[in-house]
């Protein structure tokens, strides 16, 4: 007999879709999760008589968002991607860091169902919040058949992991897929695609039980090219002995002289360099020439994540345990 996968299984963490405020009207002076999961499910209406599963896996302002969430929310993911009747998952999720989440979580699983991240730009208590709709829209494309990968739904659009970025601070369509353009919109309940679903990026997904003997997260940090910018921050950083460092460069690549003196001196002492561009679109075109490996398309905060999956993937150098959270 073959099994039904129709469950949807919704995993909480938090962000402004589960925030309140004292006042209906404001939507900035509110608390970010606040509500439970199982709340905010009984709140929209579209959602009832669903076979839905929720879990709350953590109660967070997504800027507070840690390495350690991401491996228990990756390791939750896994554990309900290969039961068979499951056919995607929803992730509620804040804005500031959904776009490292998205691309953290398609790095690691690559799955071949659909993970859905979804948000909201006004709280829970607003007079016309945005949350229950993402919600809806998100299980919508949770549940199309074929669907596949790491994804993001807001104000009816859906943009892949890779690509999706946040480019407003209050707009509710916060987020973009630059030059890629969204994979698709959902409309009245229904998917429209544009294009392909997230695949493989090159490198393989670290397997889950890689990540859950993970007793040390690489210390990674961005550094960021501008006029006047020196070799002062890499110097300070090399010295606390940090493992990989990402310049955020201005235009395709391009970084202030002293600034990548101090860079290439810290990658030819052992530590991973990884150049991305501080625009909001475009790739970095590599030449020849350049000193400094480039992360393509990929936006500085991305390439963070890229690189501490790198060094995940190798010993780290010998060193003493960076302080938690790092």
């Amino acid at each position: 007999m073959q099994v039904s996968r129709n469950k949807v299984v919704v995993l909480a963490t938090g962000g402004t879709i589960a925030g309140t405020a004292a006042d209906p009207r404001d939507n900035i002076g509110y608390r970010a999760a606040q509500l439970g999961i199982a709340e905010l499910l009984a709140a929209v209406p579209a959602l009832q008589g669903l076979p839905l599963v929720a879990e709350q896996v953590a109660q967070i302002d997504s800027k507070d968002m840690s390495f350690d969430i991401w491996r228990t929310l990756a390791l939750r993911c896994g554990h309900w991607l290969a039961q068979d009747d499951v056919c995607g998952l929803v992730i509620t999720h804040g804005t500031d860091t959904l776009e490292e989440t998205a691309f953290f979580l398609q790095s690691v699983l690559a799955p071949a169902k659909a993970v859905v991240l979804t948000c909201a730009m006004r709280p829970a208590t607003a007079l016309v919040p945005d949350g229950p709709q993402n919600l809806v829209d998100a299980v919508a494309v949770a549940s199309t058949p074929g669907a596949r990968g790491v994804v993001a739904v807001c104000a009816g659009t859906i943009h892949g992991a890779f690509d999706v970025a946040k480019q407003h601070t209050w707009r509710l369509d916060a987020f973009s897929s630059g030059d890629a353009g969204p994979i698709g919109y959902v409309e009245e309940g229904a998917v429209r695609r544009l294009r392909d679903w997230p695949g493989r990026d090159g490198d393989r997904p670290l397997g889950l039980d890689e990540l859950s003997g993970v007793l040390r997260w690489p210390r990674v940090e961005i550094v960021m090219s501008h006029a006047g910018a020196g070799r002062a921050v890499v110097d300070a950083l090399v010295a606390q002995g940090v493992d990989g460092l990402v310049v955020a460069a201005t235009g395709n690549g391009t970084v202030h002289h002293e600034l990548e003196l101090a860079l290439r001196q810290a990658q030819a002492g052992g530590i991973k360099v990884l150049r991305a561009t501080r625009c909001a679109q475009g790739r970095i075109l590599a030449h020849p020439d350049n000193a400094l490996p480039e992360a393509g398309a990929l936006s500085p905060v991305k390439a963070r994540v890229r690189l501490m999956l790198e060094l995940l993937r190798r010993p780290l150098r010998s060193r003493a345990p960076a302080s938690p959270g790092r």
